[in-house]
């Protein structure tokens, strides 16, 4: 039997290339979206003309009502919850001094507490199996922070001690529960930078390059694997030596 991974955020950059790259790899995967529907009815009816098991389901990860529902229906398709990737996030640059509550709210809300709601609704059903894999998408900015990103950089922390606390206490359980922090990866959240700003990412990157969104599905479909079992509490910096 197929297992089965619930991708959030799935739609658009990193998701998508995490959605692809499972399906093709004979996942049940169910694709996670908010806003971006056009982007997320290209992608699933994509798969679904290539025979992949596909299922789509619009949820704001930041509303519990809306994740219960996610995962009940995507039990109803599939039966049962292997892995979740916890991908969906939103980003935002200003000054500290000038972030409103709101702007300090909704990025807690959607990059923090989206992580805690997904999460906690698949345990319901994986704890009594006894098997699971949870992968939350960090960020370099939450390991070292970043500048007029405070709210993004907390939030991506936080993350990362969700990571390390609740793999201590699934691991009697089976559940491996890891984090990946990519660098700087070649996505539409790099569209506020300019030709200028984007050169000195890639000069500050001892590789030399940007990052590929596959390059961070491929270390999930990893993470997911049996090959990973005794992986557990870990923070994978995908960022070509950005942060060493």
């Amino acid at each position: 039997m197929n297992k089965t991974v619930i991708i959030t955020g799935a739609s658009r950059g990193i998701g998508r290339s995490i959605a692809e790259l499972f399906a093709a790899n004979d996942y049940n995967v169910l694709i996670n979206y908010h806003r971006s529907t056009e982007a997320a009815l290209e992608l699933y009816h994509s798969l679904l003309e290539k025979g992949f098991s596909i299922a789509l389901f619009k949820a704001n990860v930041s509303h519990r009502p809306e994740v219960e529902d996610m995962v009940a229906y995507c039990l109803q398709q599939f039966g049962k919850i292997d892995v979740l990737i916890n991908n969906a996030g939103i980003a935002q640059s200003r000054l500290f001094i000038d972030l409103s509550a709101q702007d300090w709210e909704e990025m807690i809300n959607t990059n923090l507490s989206g992580v805690f709601h997904c999460t906690q609704s698949v345990l319901r059903s994986m704890l009594p199996r006894k098997k699971g894999k949870i992968i939350n998408i960090s960020s370099i900015w939450g390991q070292v922070g970043a500048s007029c990103e405070v709210h993004y950089s907390a939030a991506k922390a936080g993350v990362i001690g969700l990571t390390k606390a609740l793999a201590k206490e699934l691991g009697p359980s089976n559940i491996q529960v890891n984090c990946i922090a990519p660098g700087i990866i070649d996505t539409d959240m790099l569209s506020p930078y300019n030709e200028r700003e984007r050169a000195d990412l890639v000069e500050q990157t001892p590789l030399g390059r940007l990052g590929t969104p596959y390059e961070i599905a491929a270390y999930a479909l990893f993470l997911a694997s049996e090959s990973a079992d005794f992986i557990t509490g870990q923070v994978i910096g995908i960022n070509g030596g950005f942060v060493i």
